[in-house]
C-alpha cells in the first residue's frame, strides 16, 4: 500500500476504461493443495498463532506508513480487531489517541508465521463503505531481499477506497513498474456490491506470472519479463497483510467524512494453497 508516489493516474479516462471492462475470462480451478488458514471461528482477538501487529503510524521512518494516513494502528485491542460472528472485523474508529491521531484501526501481519513464496492466497471479504475509507488485502516481501520499496516489490490482491464504492483494485509494484514512470501494473474490477456482500479475492502466483481474480474472474496478470529484479523481485518470501487505513494519499482524495465512524472490513476467511 506504498503510494507515496501514486497519483490519480489510473483513474484517469483509459483507468476507467478498464474498471468498466468486462472480466477477461472465468478462471479454471487448478490442483491445489490447502498449506495455511484462518477460518476465524474462535471468538475474541485475532490468533496469535498466525498474525502479528503493524503497530502506531509508522513514524519516524514512514510516518502515516508512507501514505499520510489519519490512523494510528493498536494492538491486540478488541475494539480495532476481533473476531465475531465467524468473521474477523477490522474497525477503524474515530477517537483521540496517541502522537495526536484522531483515529484507530488495526494492521494484521502474517510476517514470521505464515510466509510463501508462489501460492493461490485468497480472502473472502465485505468492504467497508464511506468517503475515507481504504481497506486492503495485500502482501509484503519478508525479507526485502532487494532492497526497500519498492524494488523488492509488493502484491495488491484487493485495494478499495470509498470515493470508488463500486470498484476493487490489483497491482503489483516493482521498481520497473510504478506509476511515478507511468508503468504501474494496476486494474479496476468494477462491481456495485463490493461495499455490501461478501467476494472472493485472490492472486494465483507462480514462478512466470500473476493472475488476479474476483469471484474467480480472472481481471489483472502480471507476467515476469525475465529480466531483472527490477521487473520481477518476486522470487522470495511474501507475507499477507489485512488493514483497513482513514484517509492518506489515495483513500483520502476526495476528503474524510468525519461522520461515518466507525466502520468495518470484514474477512470470513484467509486460505493460502500450494500448486
Amino acid at each position: 500500500m506504498n503510494y507515496l508516489f501514486k497519483s490519480l493516474l489510473f483513474i484517469s479516462f483509459f483507468g476507467l476504461i478498464l474498471a468498466c471492462a468486462v472480466p477477461d475470462k472465468i478462471a479454471i480451478p487448478s490442483e491445489r493443495k490447502l498449506i495455511w488458514s484462518d477460518e476465524f471461528n474462535v471468538p475474541g482477538l485475532p490468533d496469535s498463532t498466525k498474525w502479528n501487529y503493524d503497530l502506531g503510524t509508522g513514524c519516524p521512518r514512514i510516518c502515516g506508513w508512507g501514505n499520510n494516513e489519519l490512523q494510528f494502528y493498536t494492538a491486540r485491542r478488541s475494539e480495532n480487531a476481533r473476531v465475531e460472528n465467524g468473521n474477523l472485523l477490522i474497525e477503524a474508529r474515530r477517537e483521540k489517541w496517541l502522537e495526536n491521531k484522531e483515529y484507530t484501526s488495526a494492521r494484521l501481519v502474517s510476517k514470521q508465521k505464515g510466509d510463501w513464496t508462489y501460492g493461490r492466497i485468497e480472502a473472502r471479504i465485505k468492504n467497508p463503505a464511506g468517503r475515507g475509507v481504504w481497506s486492503a488485502f495485500w502482501m509484503l516481501p519478508t525479507d526485502w531481499k532487494y532492497g526497500d520499496w519498492p524494488r523488492s516489490g509488493e502484491i495488491d490482491i484487493m485495494e478499495h477506497v470509498g470515493f470508488k464504492a463500486d470498484s476493487v483494485f490489483a497491482t503489483a509494484h516493482t521498481k520497473s513498474f510504478t506509476n511515478s514512470k507511468g508503468t504501474e501494473n494496476t486494474r479496476a474490477f468494477y462491481q456495485l456490491d463490493v461495499e455490501s456482500t461478501f467476494h472472493v479475492y485472490a492472486v494465483e502466483w507462480r514462478a512466470d506470472r500473476m493472475d488476479f481474480f474476483v469471484d474467480g474472474f480472472l481481471y489483472n496478470t502480471f507476467v515476469n519479463q525475465h529480466k531483472t529484479v527490477d521487473e520481477w523481485p518476486y522470487d522470495q518470501r511474501f507475507h499477507i497483510i489485512l488493514n483497513l487505513a482513514v484517509g492518506g494519499n489515495w483513500g483520502g482524495t476526495k476528503g474524510v467524512d468525519e461522520s461515518i465512524w466507525p466502520r468495518r472490513m470484514e474477512v470470513d476467511y484467509v486460505r493460502v494453497y500450494a500448486f
